[in-house]
């Protein structure tokens, strides 16, 4: 019975506002005084009842609600004969509560809508080769699926025939579609715009990027912040004590209207609701562009940060390497490079894919004899000549004479930032290369959204080199730069910094940079949907587009001021009706009651804003700019 009561809450709801029309018709149109107060007795009885059911399975686990405080003030103004307030507080409690549902179903869009983008069938190759229509639970690991233009590619997987263009907005945020190929990787929950490709499924279901990303979502949506949890054991005392009180004006005044009114306006509910539909609605906002907030934790976490330290490559850079400098020297250069091709392909160092990706690969002669001189580069035997292809080291240990101008070049290289790529030929120097990452494009508003927000230190650690470190924070206006540092190396600098007081954001590829990830307060991977960004992170930028990190940044600082804001008004009101009670005749509970919901539709309203969040001010201003170029860099602090 209690169920189907709770089941048929609207429709109660509908039927108490027609009793009461009807009862206020009888008064004003028929003056039917009967008319009135039965009208009214039984739309309280109505109303009542599932809000009684709900006060008594709270008292059942030892919990004075809001519904035992209604059932209470209801039950009161009945027995008094006060059936107007009675009526009047039971529909607009039961009414309040369904808009306050539909009102936060919104708040909850953005999971929704990954989840519709979750595909739901799959084109799967049988033994005969045929393609057939199966449920995507019932694909494995190592099916063949064939997938159309127009189509959701069911799991993630590797293209193994075909080729298309993909729209990966589900993952990382952006709409441009995605060229697919032959041995290029696919995501469940994509979309092939145009083309028709074949994929071998990598992972399935839940273990898809986009099964992972609706999985995180909403355990973060699900999840509890300090602030919501100091409010749930807050409540637990606050409610009782509201009863309380009212026990007390009765007792002190006689005047049982005023007790069961202070029951009513003292019903915290936009306190309770105002903390989560912060969280719900900033993370909702989060995922829709991109940005994973793994718990509403990490939100309050995040809002203090003040120091942001970055790995270099792959982060601030592209973590693509590409020559950026070369000069020749002697003759029979062209011969060099042929050699110099043929011993780079026989490696699988960045820079050598970065040596053969400038010269092309296509002149090659066979490599008779191959030396790897560790730490060094590679010394060979290209048709009957010694080549020897490394650094200034190598080229010391072979004895290659350089020149006064060769020494300039390789001083002027180092200092524009290249790691250096020397080749000699029978002891003979040819080529000398300097090769560097890409700064992503961007990036340097980027920075100064971040310094907008509030951050005061942004710091590059990195394995590189010194000079590589410091040319690119010189570039983007960091305060501090730190080259040759190992992972360990990088721990101990943020934990340095975190003993010093600072709240220590730290931005990596979520590969190489796991221990600095988890060590930081947050840990924020650039991660493109790779498992161990999703994994080590606490927060992960889906596309690997660093602007998203000024918008996360601002969006938490939104969420935390959101909050405030929304126990400010929840308290506020309270305050304000309870004196309104105490000092003045005007305050009723169908009054209390009504102000009791419109301070939640306000919390809530509030809280929506931020599904509309966007950073703003996305433009260098000149004095900006200039302050940014005026910025040093500390060198000397080199770990």
């Amino acid at each position: 019975m209690q169920r189907y009561i709770l089941s048929k809450k609207n429709q109660i709801t509908l039927i108490s506002a027609i009793l009461i029309v009807l009862g206020f018709f009888g008064r004003f149109g028929l003056d039917n005084m009967y008319l009135l107060n039965w009208s009214l007795i039984i739309a309280s009885i109505l109303g009542i009842s599932p809000i009684a059911i709900q006060a008594y399975q709270a008292l059942k686990v030892k919990i004075v609600s809001i519904d035992v405080l209604v059932t209470i003030a209801v039950v009161g103004a009945v027995l008094i004969k006060n059936y107007e307030e009675s009526a009047i507080v039971t529909f607009l409690f039961l009414f309040g509560a369904y808009l306050e549902q539909r009102t936060l179903n919104k708040t909850r869009t953005a999971i929704q809508g990954l989840t519709e983008m979750a595909p739901e069938s799959a084109l799967k190759q049988m033994e005969n080769g045929e393609f057939e229509e199966i449920d995507v639970d019932d694909v494995d690991e190592g099916d063949i699926l064939l997938v159309r233009t127009g189509a959701k590619v069911p799991v993630d997987g590797t293209v193994l025939t075909g080729e298309g263009h993909i729209n990966e907005a589900s993952i990382t945020g952006e709409s441009a579609p995605v060229s697919k190929v032959n041995g290029s990787e696919t995501f469940a929950g994509t979309i092939l715009e145009n083309g028709t490709i074949q994929i071998q499924a990598d992972r399935v279901g839940e273990d898809t990027t986009f099964g992972r990303i609706i999985e995180l979502v909403e355990e973060a949506q699900d999840s509890k912040s300090a602030a919501e949890r100091f409010i749930d054991r807050f409540s637990k005392y606050y409610t009782p004590a509201v009863l309380i009180l009212g026990i007390i004006i009765w007792l002190t005044t006689q005047n049982v209207e005023m007790a069961i009114t202070a029951l009513v306006l003292g019903c915290p509910g936009a306190l309770v609701i105002g903390v989560p539909v912060s969280n719900v609605s900033g993370i909702g906002n989060g995922a829709r562009n991109g940005v994973l907030l793994k718990g509403s934790e990490v939100i309050n976490d995040f809002s203090k940060v003040d120091t942001v330290i970055f790995d270099k490559t792959g982060t601030l850079t592209i973590g693509n390497p590409e020559v950026a400098e070369k000069a020749f020297y002697g003759e029979k250069t062209e011969e060099a490079l042929g050699y110099l091709s043929s011993v780079e392909r026989e490696s699988d160092h960045p820079l050598a894919k970065a040596v053969l990706k400038d010269i092309g690969n296509s002149r090659f002669s066979s490599v008779e004899e191959t030396s790897v001189v560790k730490g060094e580069g590679i010394v060979a035997t290209v048709e009957g000549h010694r080549v020897a292809v490394g650094n200034a080291a190598l080229m010391a240990r072979e004895n290659v004479a350089l020149s006064e101008k060769i020494r300039q070049d390789i001083e002027q290289f180092g200092q524009n930032g290249n790691s250096l790529v020397l080749t000699s030929v029978d002891g003979e120097l040819k080529v000398l290369m300097g090769i560097r990452d890409q700064i992503r494009a961007g990036v340097k508003q980027d920075l100064h959204n971040l310094k907008k927000l509030g951050v005061k230190n942004l710091v590059v650690l990195s394995g590189d080199n010194q000079g590589t470190v410091d040319l690119v924070a010189r570039e983007l206006g960091l305060t501090e730069a730190h080259g040759h540092m190992l992972p360990e190396e990088k721990s101990a600098h943020i934990e340095k910094l975190q003993e010093e007081g600072q709240i220590v954001a730290f931005v990596g590829d979520g590969v190489n940079d796991s221990p600095s990830l988890a060590l930081a307060d947050i840990g924020i991977a650039m991660g493109g949907g790779t498992d161990v960004a999703i994994e080590t992170s606490d927060v992960v930028l889906m596309n690997s587009d660093f602007s998203h990190l000024a918008h996360a940044l601002g969006l938490t600082k939104s969420i935390a001021r959101n909050m405030t804001q929304n126990i400010a008004i929840a308290i506020g009101i309270v305050v304000i009706l309870l004196t309104g009670l105490l000092f003045s005749e005007w305050m009723s509970m169908s009054i209390g009651m009504l102000a009791h919901e419109v301070s939640i539709f306000v919390v809530i309203l509030n809280g929506m804003r931020l599904l509309r969040y966007h950073l703003k001010g996305n433009t260098l201003d000149s004095e900006m700019q200039a302050g940014s170029q005026a910025e040093t860099v500390d060198s000397n602090k080199a770990a």
